[in-house]
């Protein structure tokens, strides 16, 4: 007999970004199928599926000895996206396709029983990476399709059963590419929200703390009693950010994609994530990880917003674990097998009650919390986490009578506008710098190059720092965000009043707070 060697050509996804595998499969005299290189249970269960699928088909299984090799063999391979892969090499290893343009196409989908392909996560990064590599095409479920075409400069050929795909191996049946205008995503305003920063009543000088926060990219902390508006106020922010760009909302998309959290319709995340996880999470869930390494809540947040509700219910080592990405920006996940990296740039929104009971400094109720308790409360915070952190706003209850009024307040297109316009300036600033975006971004060396400050201005900075015991990183904190107002402002300066304004938004380093009076 003649023993007939055929390649396809699939992907694996490491981290956001995938890597070529090649199938190699044979058909020669004897019995039992064999599939090798490092397959997971998955993918081992595959030839069953692939068996019950090709006769569906009124195609032909061979009854003789298959041997697939996965490779390269010292990668894992873990899910069910080969098997339409195998299943081509086995057809063409039999003499059932003709294997001229076999290697021309990356081919993934997993098998139903009947024949039909079901659709699979992590399609952008492959898309990616196949044209990066060179190939003509991309054969995958109808499902993911649109997901794909967002890359262009390649085919991508939507298939809903193993019989399209011989067929149109075959040349016998010829299926269009399916085509996305990324354009059509990108037009002003795409993203319209359910809620409204006109909503909001009162709270003049939290709705100008958060205006702040999304001019220069800021971390942010509320601290008020039970409704007051602290998660109101923070489902807002999202509304007054600047749209993502191309290579933004890709980044996003690919993480979204890894994560199989996108669906069908959404070919590609034009809108920030806002994401706010229960405070009973895990640190895997949000870091990421698993023994398929998967993107935790702070890598599903990048170029969006992470809101964390009660800060202090969430464990201590949950907090900890976001005190590296929240100043690297990314975060590396490390098993014994493999390393793989997320990039986590997000906007941290934490809110929080100052006490147990929550009327801890209240101007009208009185706190039944014990001084030991309000310090105990406030310490599950470390003060590492609140220094990174730049902004600490003490959020007021809203009077009656700012409840009721009906004057005209500014909506969130309009607050966007004025957002948008100041982080143009940052732009400009940084664009000898490709990794930094934003002010809240700059390194020690770069904040102290651009945040040039005079006489009168170091003085007041220096009354501040040692009144409220601030450390270092709390002094670049202050610097950053008196840069933001001043480019709020279109100032080329950083003026006293700025530093003044900066200082107020560190309320947590205040003495009336950390149950000390």
């Amino acid at each position: 007999m003649k023993i007939m060697l055929n390649k396809t050509y699939c992907s694996a996804v490491h981290g956001i970004n995938a890597c070529t595998i090649t199938v190699e499969v044979i058909v020669s005299t004897g019995l039992h199928y064999y599939i090798v290189g490092l397959p997971d249970n998955a993918v081992k269960e595959s030839l069953r599926r692939i068996e019950s699928a090709i006769n569906s088909c009124q195609l032909h299984m061979p009854r003789q000895k298959i041997v697939v090799n996965l490779a390269p063999a010292d990668i894992r391979k873990e899910g069910s996206s080969y098997d339409l892969s195998i299943a081509i090499g086995i057809l063409a290893s039999s003499g059932q396709i003709t294997n001229i343009r076999l290697e021309n196409y990356l081919i993934l989908g997993e098998l139903s029983l009947d024949g039909s392909i079901k659709p699979i996560r992590g399609v952008l990064p492959i898309a990616l990476q196949a044209r990066k590599e060179g190939f003509k095409g991309i054969i995958l479920p109808e499902a993911n399709a649109k997901e794909a075409a967002i890359v262009t400069e390649i085919d991508v050929i939507g298939v809903e059963n193993l019989t399209q795909v011989v067929e149109f191996l075959n040349n016998t049946v010829t299926i269009k590419p399916t085509k996305v205008n990324i354009q059509t995503f990108f037009q002003d305003d795409t993203a319209i929200y359910d809620v409204d920063f006109s909503d909001v009543q009162g709270q003049e000088n939290i709705k100008r703390a958060l205006e702040i926060a999304a001019a220069g990219g800021h971390n942010l902390i509320l601290i008020g009693p039970p409704g007051a508006g602290k998660t109101m106020l923070a489902k807002r922010l999202p509304t007054i950010l600047p749209p993502l760009n191309m290579a933004e909302s890709l980044e996003t998309t690919k993480i979204h994609s890894v994560s199989g959290n996108l669906k069908a319709k959404d070919s590609l995340v034009t809108a920030r994530p806002f994401r706010s996880p229960h405070h009973t999470i895990s640190d895997v869930a949000m870091v990421g990880g698993g023994s398929n390494p998967l993107p935790g809540e702070i890598s599903l947040s990048h170029h969006g917003v992470l809101f964390l509700d009660e800060l202090p219910e969430f464990k201590r080592s949950v907090l900890e674990v976001m005190r590296q990405p929240l100043e690297s920006r990314q975060i590396t996940i490390s098993r014994a097998k493999l390393t793989v990296e997320y990039p986590a740039s997000f906007m941290l929104i934490a809110a929080m009650n100052p006490c147990p009971c929550g009327y801890f400094n209240h101007p009208e109720k009185e706190c039944i919390c014990g001084t030991n308790t309000v310090q105990r409360y406030l310490s599950k915070i470390s003060g590492p986490l609140l220094d990174r952190i730049d902004l600490h706003i003490e959020v007021t209850p809203v009077l009656f009578d700012e409840l009721s009024t009906t004057r005209s307040v500014d909506d969130s297109r309009t607050v966007r506008r004025r957002v948008i316009q100041t982080r143009e300036i940052q732009k400009e600033r940084f664009k000898s710098f490709p990794d930094v975006h934003c002010n809240a971004q700059m390194s020690t060396r770069l904040t102290r190059e651009i945040c040039q400050i005079d006489e009168a201005g170091r003085k007041l900075l220096k009354t501040a720092i040692e009144r409220l015991s601030l450390s270092a990183r709390a002094y670049d904190r202050i610097l950053k965000v008196a840069r933001t107002i001043a480019d709020m402002e279109n100032s080329p300066t950083i003026d006293n009043h700025h530093i003044a304004e900066a200082i107020q938004y560190r309320n947590l380093d205040r003495e009336t707070w950390n149950g000390k009076f």
